[in-house]
């Protein structure tokens, strides 16, 4: 079995004792962001997995909408990244 060369890690520890590896992030090809997958990539970046600039290059995103998620998931936790609660959490 080979493996391909990666930047970064294949592999980081989250803070609850959790492993998350690169297959467990969304595909590239993410065109429907629910909030599972918006928080993986935010857990991503946070934790070294993948840089904000790897992130954005790899699922088209804005460096705005990036940092979006991830304050609001600092201010209000994941729950803020649905788009139904954009109104209640709009003052970030």
């Amino acid at each position: 079995m080979y493996l391909r060369k990666v930047d970064g890690p294949r592999a980081v520890t989250l803070p609850d004792g959790t492993i998350m590896t690169r297959a467990d992030l969304p595909p590239a090809t993410t065109k429907r962001w629910v909030v599972s997958r918006k928080a993986a990539v935010v857990r991503a970046v946070r934790h070294g997995l993948l840089t904000a600039a790897q992130a954005q290059e790899r699922y088209a995103l804005s460096a705005e909408e990036l940092d979006g998620w991830m304050r609001a998931v600092d201010a209000h936790g994941e729950a803020a990244l649905k788009a139904t609660c954009v109104q209640k959490f709009r003052h970030l």
